[in-house]
């Protein structure tokens, strides 16, 4: 190599599958993704909703053909551990912020629980001012960041259980299951509110999204000490984020129909969406059946014969 010449990366390959990591403290989703990415040398990958740098746990990466189903994760339930610290609230909402002032904490575990299933159901959430949201074509936390208050409408969130795990005041951990769209430092912030004191959110750890669970998942460093072959083996396939949707197999003749563009015929009594299979039992994507016919919304390449 030539003096001062940096070295040549691999060549990108073609990878696809679903990838479950352990995303590290104080990296970013995406910077654990393209680390990840890198590690592969992968052509296209994206990650399937973001957790802050504060935040660990969780991170189903999307490689090639998978990424066309990303949304299914998206959208999916999410599970979490949270460490709350009553007592003190932050500019941030999370450890990472200034703190802005202190309360008391007198209430008892009994007060804490019984908050805690007021906020179990269909809910609407502000969003907190330090968020990656859009307003006039600027994230939040620029206004924020520049002192600038801007309107932040509530949005409606899910949470399906939320259970105090532990309580060693003024710390509380939490189980927290919801659906897209939740910020679980609001959720911290307003549960302090319900109990007359105020808290900020003081470590996050994802335990489960949608099919997956952190069980699976992968740290970096274990990643980085494997040799391609290894790394490969733990690829999910294309379709494992769709593990939720029911299933369809279809005739050759459908198959043909749909990667063509075409619409097939729906087998009798299907409804609604499904991931669908050709003969030799090839994902083929995710179809939507409709008033008797078979429409593909979105389909993965596949390089397996139709035919049976």
């Amino acid at each position: 190599m030539v003096p001062g010449e940096r070295p040549s990366r691999p060549p990108r390959r073609r990878v696809d599958g679903v990838l479950l990591l352990d995303k590290p403290h104080g990296l970013s989703s995406n910077a654990a993704l393209q680390r990840a990415k890198r590690l592969y040398a992968a052509e296209k990958a994206g990650h399937t909703g973001t957790l802050d740098p504060l935040a660990t746990g969780l991170l189903p990466l999307c490689f090639g053909e998978a990424t066309k189903f990303a949304h299914a994760l998206l959208d999916a339930r999410k599970e979490y551990v949270a460490t709350v610290l009553f007592g003190s609230a932050t500019t941030t909402g999370d450890a990472e912020g200034e703190t802005l002032r202190t309360c008391d904490v007198t209430f008892s575990r009994a007060e804490l629980v019984s908050a805690l299933s007021r906020f179990v159901g269909t809910l609407a959430q502000i969003p907190p001012a330090y968020a990656a949201l859009k307003f006039q074509g600027r994230n939040y936390y620029e206004y924020a960041r520049a002192g600038v208050d801007i309107p932040r409408a509530p949005r409606e969130i899910e949470i399906t259980a939320i259970e105090l795990v532990d309580w060693s005041p003024p710390l509380a951990v939490l189980r927290v299951a919801c659906g897209k769209g939740t910020y679980i430092r609001v959720l911290a912030e307003d549960v302090a509110a319900a109990v007359d004191s105020c808290a900020h959110l003081a470590a996050l750890r994802r335990t489960a999204a949608g099919p997956f669970v952190l069980e699976g998942a992968v740290t970096l460093e274990a990643l980085e000490a494997m040799d391609s072959a290894a790394r490969d083996a733990l690829l999910l396939p294309t379709d494992a984020a769709l593990a939720g949707v029911a299933r369809l197999d279809v005739d050759a003749p459908s198959a043909q129909a749909l990667v063509h563009g075409r619409v097939a015929s729906a087998p009798p009594g299907t409804s609604g969406r499904y991931r669908c299979y050709g003969p030799r039992g090839g994902f083929l994507g995710l179809v939507e059946s409709a008033g008797g016919a078979l429409l593909a919304l979105r389909l993965a390449r596949t390089d397996a014969p139709l035919e049976p």
